[in-house]
């Protein structure tokens, strides 16, 4: 099928709910169909000398079918882990059986934020995919939905900013997302027919993300602005994204052999440290610290720190050591850093000089809101 050698040696592929769940050969509420094609293109890469993690969703799909539930699907919170504690081992079950039919082993992981967010657990989740990858094991890898109660939906967002996350932890080469789409469009191909494909996004910015915002898919957790969301974070990482149909004829094999497929999203330069990709993946969803423009300034072009005379305002609660998103007035992500004064201590501190910290809180913990060592662009 292909004369040339694979372009990527190390994919991480992201299986979403949209592709997943009915139709086809429908089993335990999987469409065994693409299933079936998924497991089949990695373990041809695998045979290319390809190392592949699959992050896939469709656990709470499958434990919906086995409970015999039907209709729309139940945002609450304990509905969902039910589903998903009932499902997750029928999912496995059918990737094992898939696998084996090719001789290959699977493992599987189940996570959270907390084991990304917190650095030793963060270093031993990443030894353990690595042990996994030498020993010629593919693991599959879903958000823990039956124990993570606060982000269940909404942090991970249908295992699309998992999937962003586990490629920095693993330092892939790729990371390709499949979904019931091309890839990014102008506009909901489904409701405007003038809506034309993206081939290649350079940057994400603020046009970019309003393209986002006009697609909607409601039977799904992740929607289009999350699947920018890991874009974002692989590329600021060094990791180039393709998202792409993932009932397209062998559109994992294409993708990694560097076919133009869907929608590729340009890498920055350079890798980021091994540090700041775990930086990367600490991102609070429930804060953010709001700059002016001269702030913006001082950390994009002259590689400064931030400093409390740059603040506006706060966004949600959060704590000292936190790392929560840098934005601009717009709310346009500008860094991610590493706090060093949670919310509460920065809105009595926003607009001071770094001198009348002390004064004001009655205690110091440096001139800086956002160190510049500890902070990235984005």
């Amino acid at each position: 099928m292909f004369t040339s050698p694979v372009l990527y040696r190390r994919i991480v592929i992201k299986a979403g709910t949209a592709i997943l769940s009915g139709g086809g050969s429908d089993t335990a509420g999987v469409n065994l169909d693409v299933l079936g094609s998924i497991v089949r293109q990695i373990c041809r890469l695998r045979e290319e000398g390809a190392e592949v993690l699959l992050v896939t969703s469709g656990a709470i799909a499958a434990g919906r079918m086995a409970l015999g539930r039907q209709g729309p699907v139940s945002r609450d919170i304990r509905s969902r882990q039910v589903a998903a504690a009932v499902g997750q081992g029928r999912l496995m079950q059918i990737y094992h059986e898939q696998f084996a039919g090719h001789g290959v082993t699977v493992a599987q992981a189940l996570l959270t934020t907390a084991d990304l967010s917190n650095r030793q657990s963060y270093l031993n989740v990443r030894n353990t995919l690595q042990g996994l990858l030498e020993l010629g094991v593919v693991p599959l890898l879903n958000e823990n939905d039956v124990v993570a109660v606060d982000e269940i939906g909404s942090v991970f967002g249908d295992n699309d900013r998992l999937s962003a996350l586990v490629a920095n932890l693993v330092d892939a080469d790729l990371l390709l997302i499949l979904t019931d789409i091309d890839g990014l469009y102008t506009a909901d191909p489904r409701v405007d027919p003038s809506a034309t494909l993206i081939p290649r996004v350079e940057r994400i910015d603020r046009e970019i993300e309003g393209m986002a915002g006009r697609h909607r898919q409601p039977w799904a957790r992740g929607g289009m602005p999350t699947k920018l969301e890991a874009a974002r974070l692989v590329t600021t990482s060094g990791i180039p994204m393709v998202m792409a149909h993932g009932r397209e004829d062998g559109v994992a094999l294409r993708a990694a052999h560097g076919e133009a497929v869907g929608t590729f999203f340009q890498p920055a330069e350079e890798k980021l440290e091994a540090r700041k990709r775990w930086m990367l993946s600490g991102i609070s969803q429930r804060g953010q610290v709001i700059v002016d423009g001269g702030a913006v300034e001082a950390l994009r072009e002259h590689n400064r720190s931030l400093l409390p005379a740059g603040v506006r305002r706060t966004d949600g609660d959060f704590a000292r050591g936190d790392t929560v998103y840098i934005t601009d007035g717009s709310g346009s992500p500008i860094a991610c850093g590493i706090t060093n004064y949670g919310s509460a201590d920065i809105e009595r501190i926003r607009g001071l000089r770094s001198g009348e910290i002390e004064e004001t809180l009655g205690y110091h913990y440096g001139e800086e809101i956002v160190h510049r060592n500890n902070l990235v662009l984005l």
